[in-house]
């Protein structure tokens, strides 16, 4: 069963103006991938997803025209060599760096959608984990900038669909953001999580500004005030009050992971599989964490991350929320792959059962959709 071919498809879906949502890292005009089809000598197909890295025709390039040459004819089942190979000779010196931990994470998620499907066995299953409810949170791109009454409002719908979590997106104004978590705090109670997602938007004297009162609101954590590099920020951040922070999203394999743990500034982890060098780096990723006794939040927004996702989360012994994307419209979620992922009334997930990933890709939409250059947000 040895790699007979790969190919990487750039998909972009254009978000009517209607839908469109603010946040830290602007207003979403336009939803990008990267999907990655890799073909067995006995015809077996997996499929994975590379996050887009606001670049996708290059990522999707890189796969093409580089990745897919440096492993061809090595066997599909040896998900660890693959890793190496491309570690080596791509991403280890001179290769592109977190453009080839994302490539490289789309051919790892379809290997082992391959490997589920040969053995007949659902990957959560191979991982050694077992079938079970992932609490789930109301994130993706939702509860945006917006008055606070208009977010009370959205919330609400959230926690009538059975939602017991929500992240609401700040970086704003220290202002604004802190009437919204107080509004939802006072309107919700303590019956509901709340967490919050600065998307890198704050300075050290917003984080300053805010901390206090989200302590005072029992926020669950603020994830990414600050660039994924600006590790002495995080380390004055988190002296400031005893709400964690949260970071990983945008740290790549487990090698920035080692070194986010170390500094102990961050405390909730939070991986994003089609990201990190996919699920066989994210395994190796919360293996770390587990002996340290950090809990790994996987990041998600796409079909085929978020199966990828379930799985995993139902086979690692520091499983927390599973992020839910509760966009008003994202074909990427809905269309791209059957079944799409749903939230049960009890605010849970559960993987799919079937062999591999569990889900079947709607190729016609690949082909209807192609890659169309320009920024995702603005």
């Amino acid at each position: 069963m040895k790699i007979a071919d790969i190919t990487a498809f750039p998909i972009t879906v254009p978000v009517p103006p209607e839908r469109q949502v603010t946040l830290g890292i602007g207003r979403m005009v336009k939803r990008d991938t990267v999907i990655v089809k890799v073909t067995t000598d006995d015809g077996l197909v997996g499929w994975g997803e590379s996050h887009h890295g606001r670049a996708h025709i290059a990522v999707a390039a890189l796969i093409n025209t580089t990745l897919k040459q440096l492993v061809l004819g090595m066997e599909a089942s040896d998900t660890n060599g693959v890793w190496a190979r491309i570690y080596k000779f791509q991403l280890g010196s001179h290769g592109m760096g977190a453009a080839c931990a994302m490539a490289m994470s789309g051919i790892d998620i379809a290997l082992w959608d391959i490997r589920g499907k040969a053995v007949g066995w659902p990957i959560y299953k191979l991982l050694g984990g077992a079938l079970r409810k992932i609490p789930a949170y109301a994130g993706g791109i939702a509860l945006g900038y917006q008055a606070a009454e208009d977010l009370v409002a959205e919330v609400g719908g959230f926690v009538e669909e059975g939602y017991k979590a929500v992240k609401l997106r700040i970086g704003d104004t220290p202002e604004a953001d802190v009437e919204r978590v107080r509004a939802v705090r006072a309107r919700f109670g303590d019956e509901l999580d709340i967490l919050t997602d600065a998307n890198a938007a704050y300075s050290l004297r917003d984080a300053r500004r805010v901390l206090p009162y989200f302590e005072e609101c029992r926020v669950g954590w603020l994830e990414e005030p600050f660039p994924a590099h600006d590790d002495r920020l995080y380390r004055e951040a988190k002296a400031l009050s005893r709400v964690p922070l949260a970071a990983g999203e945008n740290h790549y394999t487990r090698f920035e992971f080692s070194r986010l743990i170390e500094a102990e500034s961050v405390t909730i982890l939070q991986p994003d599989i089609s990201k990190a060098g996919g699920i066989t780096e994210t395994l190796r990723i919360a293996a770390m964490a587990s002996a340290q006794k950090l809990p790994v939040h996987c990041h998600s927004s796409m079909g085929i991350n978020m199966a990828a996702t379930m799985h995993v989360m139902s086979a690692i012994d520091n499983a927390g929320y599973f992020e839910a994307d509760c966009s008003i419209d994202n074909p990427l979620r809905d269309e791209l792959v059957h079944p799409p992922a749903r939230v049960a009334a009890d605010g849970t997930v559960s993987a799919p059962d079937a062999p591999g990933l569990g889900i079947e890709v709607n190729e016609d939409f690949i082909r209807r959709h192609p890659g169309a250059s320009g920024p995702g947000y603005i």
